[in-house]
């Protein structure tokens, strides 16, 4: 059979649709697409690191579909972090200072904002004590070499506060203080990078919050406390984004870290919970 020009057309045209109906019958289908996930942000004062990290995967464990994504660094950057256009959901602070100045800012949903932990100053030691500092005194030893925070983060602040009592204190005095820190090596702006320092061997000393000798560093390190009269209690605040949109679940989310669970992880990493409506 001869077949002229036009039908050979004609024919490679249908063979072509009736492949491509074909392959549309028997093609395997797109799966429909999962249950979208919600992501919470949260930014998170370094030295909540470790209690925070159980405590979002707890609250994960207990809420499939719904994921914590934490952010964590120094109070003072996560702050200005936000002041320039970051956007998370719940922001939680070693100190009222960077909160209270995002809340007049109008960064904040200041109902939402509530203190929920304290903390201390504390001073910590390698176990092997190269520079032999068993009490506070020795801190102005010569050759001590110490850590601190900056002026500006949280826990360099309160250092600060606690040398100043002890300099106003006829145990002490000013001179004191000058030699404390006269000795200071380095200036930290997150906690999370003081304690290294110490295990390294490259620091005898270091002032940060009590609730620093995480328990995978407790064979490694020794506290002294700083006696009351001298101390600051650090107080935490938390809340919730003005621009957040999922507050509802950004609540969810706050209710659990002040709840029994979140407060017992607090607790283990040395933190004192602040009951509700205190």
């Amino acid at each position: 059979m001869k077949f002229h020009g036009n039908s050979i057309l004609l024919v490679s045209a249908l063979l072509i649709v009736a492949a491509l109906m074909a392959a549309g019958c028997t093609g395997t289908t797109e799966a429909p697409p999962s249950e979208e996930q919600t992501t919470l942000t949260v930014f998170t004062a370094a030295s909540l690191t470790g209690a925070f990290t159980d405590i979002g995967k707890a609250y994960e464990s207990q809420n499939p579909g719904l994921k914590i994504d934490l952010v964590f660094d120094g109070s003072q950057a996560l702050r200005t972090q936000i002041e320039q256009g970051a956007s998370p959901d719940v922001f939680v602070s070693a100190n009222v200072k960077h909160m209270k100045a995002l809340e007049v800012a109008g960064f904040m949903d200041n109902e939402t904002v509530e203190l929920f932990v304290e903390n201390s100053v504390a001073v910590i030691v390698p176990v092997d004590n190269p520079a032999n500092i068993t009490t506070l005194t020795d801190l102005a030893n010569p050759g001590v070499k110490l850590v601190i925070g900056t002026k500006d983060v949280p826990f360099g602040s309160y250092t600060r506060q606690v040398l100043d009592k002890m300099a106003n204190s006829s145990a002490y005095g000013a001179e004191y203080r000058e030699a404390v820190m006269g000795n200071v090596i380095s200036e930290e702006t997150a906690v999370s990078s003081v304690v290294p320092k110490l295990t390294l061997g490259e620091a005898d000393a270091a002032f940060v919050y009590k609730s620093d000798i995480k328990q995978e560093y407790r064979d490694e390190l020794t506290r002294i406390d700083i006696p009351a009269e001298y101390n600051v209690v650090a107080q935490y605040p938390l809340g919730i984004l003005a621009e957040s949109q999922q507050k509802d679940a950004a609540a969810a989310f706050v209710a659990f870290v002040r709840g029994t669970d979140g407060s017992g992880i607090l607790t283990e990493y040395g933190f004192d919970p602040i009951p509700q409506g205190q």
